[in-house]
């Protein structure tokens, strides 16, 4: 830590992760985006990277509801007759695959009721765990998130999920712009377009803390006993 102009700065991955100031934040595990009979998956959109990502992922999960750190699943919404989407959002939207789709009709995904809405099977949240519905690409932008995570004294989120280059780099910048710590845990996203991935990582290394998942589990397990609210020990 470092203190400039009286203001105390988090440095170490240590600090930053304390499970006590901590969530995890699970962008978008549905079965639409990342299961092979989701409605990408059908589109033969190559979901390859998703399987390696989502067994580390079921890790870092764990190792989150074993010390307490705060667990929210971020559930990307379609509402149907697409009354969620605007004219901008649905030109957005033709401009994903354009060449798996075949055809001039927009996307149509993630909609409430749908198989394609639910959370995969081994990601699904637990107990109390906390779910925010986003209508956008950020999980900031018009949801409670915000104020879930100041309700729960949160600092810092540990960012994971997909896409990476889209719905995991907006929702990582909305909370830096939101005073929160922002670390991606690299190996727990993932995205249907290596390049793009690729990409968006290069930028977030220069913007925010990266680190493996493993290192961050390993601050959770060493956390001393008691560092976590006793209302959160409770859920």
């Amino acid at each position: 830590m470092i203190t400039l102009e009286g203001k105390q700065v988090y440095t170490d991955l240590k600090e930053l992760v304390d499970p006590a100031h901590t969530a995890l934040v699970l962008v978008d595990m549905q079965c639409d985006f990342i299961e092979e009979d989701g409605a990408f998956g059908q589109m033969g959109i190559d979901l390859s990277m998703y399987a390696q990502s989502r067994a580390r992922l079921k890790r870092l999960l764990a190792s989150a509801r074993a010390n307490n750190a705060l667990v929210v699943h971020i559930q990307n919404t379609a509402l149907p007759r697409r009354l969620s989407d605007s004219p901008s959002q649905i030109r957005f939207n033709l401009r994903m695959h354009a060449a798996a789709r075949g055809s001039e009709e927009p996307l149509r995904y993630t909609i409430p009721g749908t198989p394609g809405h639910q959370f995969v099977a081994d990601l699904a949240p637990d107990g109390e765990e906390l779910v925010v519905s986003k209508y956008r690409s950020s999980a900031f932008w018009g949801t409670n998130l915000d104020l879930l995570l100041r309700s729960n004294g949160i600092e810092t989120v540990v960012v994971t999920g997909c896409t990476t280059e889209g719905c995991v780099e907006s929702t990582a910048r909305d909370a830096m712009f939101s005073n929160y710590y922002v670390v991606i845990a690299e190996d727990c996203v993932a995205s249907d377009d290596r390049a793009q991935h690729d990409a968006s990582m290069l930028l977030m290394r220069h913007r925010f803390d990266v680190a493996d998942s493993s290192d961050v589990a390993a601050v959770w397990s060493a956390a001393p006993a008691g560092s976590v609210p006793q209302e959160r020990e409770q859920r």
